[in-house]
């Protein structure tokens, strides 16, 4: 039960951890989202949230993208052992409907575990 929650400890909270990620990420990106990827020295996954007021206005549209983001992290987590990931939405994020952002966002977070488990063999 306790996988699924998110926590404290699965936050990127600081801005160092931030800029981290920023400085070397692998990126993913389409239509709604960009994702940033970075490994981290901890063995837990943790999430950024960066959803800026230029591309979504009103804050009400901000919170329901950025609760979607956790909630479909929140289920994915348990593919990215060691990872900080940082969500950008796009502008297209706010016509999109939650089905669209979900499967949008479980298409990234697939793609990025097959990137980072290859990176795993081939070291």
């Amino acid at each position: 039960m306790h996988e699924y929650r998110f926590s404290q400890i699965n936050r990127l909270l600081e801005a160092k951890q931030y800029k981290r990620v920023f400085a070397e990420p692998v990126r993913q990106t389409n239509r709604f989202f960009t994702i940033l990827a970075r490994r981290n020295l901890i063995a837990l996954p943790r999430l950024g949230l960066a959803i800026s007021k230029k591309n979504i206005r009103l804050a009400k549209d901000r919170n329901r993208i950025k609760r979607i983001i956790r909630e479909s992290f929140r289920h994915e987590k348990s593919g990215f052992a060691n990872l900080d990931l940082v969500v950008m939405a796009k502008q297209d994020a706010l016509k999109a409907d939650n089905t669209e952002l979900f499967n949008s966002l479980s298409a990234l977070w697939l793609n990025l575990s097959h990137i980072f488990s290859i990176e795993n063999k081939s070291e």
